[in-house]
């Protein structure tokens, strides 16, 4: 099963590359940034919610009563919405939140359903996370240099554009179930799923 770019309105005197099947390599490699993209938010999950030892001890674990969102929101020192994340960090709502976009994301992308929807939640995870480092600001509150090495581009960027090229290839049709989840009735008739 290959993975047809989509098409896109062109002059009819060009000719139309997008329709043609992309090569075998082409199609591997996405299905590597698709599955790769995919492990890191299920990896997020995994670790946060049951202390793994990566990024949550086991005592500090969502499954222990610990915040998956607490240290990482606490320790936002740059950028307009410091206050509001400080405001929010640790709460019920924004660790259910979290941890079900983190869920939704990776599950998805690693079975290759619902690509549309894991890139739009994953896209929003990141820009709330983008936010929150806000890499434009060269210094913090203290005036200490907050490290930033790009205004604009940074691995929450990176991390959006492969959820927006993972959805628009149609990246679940290959070593993937979203040809067959295409399929249902209940994404057939809610296009949003696919």
């Amino acid at each position: 099963m290959s993975i047809i770019a989509p098409t896109a309105p062109r002059n009819s005197s060009e000719p139309d590359l997008a329709a043609k099947p992309l090569s075998h390599w082409a199609t591997w490699t996405l299905v590597l940034l698709r599955v790769s993209t995919g492990f890191i938010f299920l990896w997020a999950f995994l670790d946060k919610a049951f202390g793994l030892g990566y990024s949550a001890t086991s005592a500090k674990a969502w499954i222990n009563g610990g915040s998956p969102t607490n240290g990482f929101l606490k320790s936002v020192d740059v950028g307009p919405l410091q206050s509001t994340f400080h405001s929010i960090a640790g709460t019920w709502w924004a660790d259910t939140l979290f941890m079900l976009g983190l869920l939704v994301v990776g599950v998805a992308l690693i079975l290759g359903i619902g690509l549309r929807l894991a890139a739009a939640v994953g896209i929003l995870l990141m820009a709330l996370m983008w936010i929150a480092e806000y890499p434009v600001a060269r210094f913090n509150v203290a005036g200490e240099p907050t490290g930033s090495s790009n205004p604009l581009v940074d691995y929450h960027f990176l991390y959006a554009v492969a959820l927006l090229v993972v959805a628009a290839t149609n990246a679940g049709n290959m070593w993937g179930l979203g040809a067959r989840w295409a399929k249902m009735s209940f994404v057939l008739k809610n296009a949003w799923l696919r």
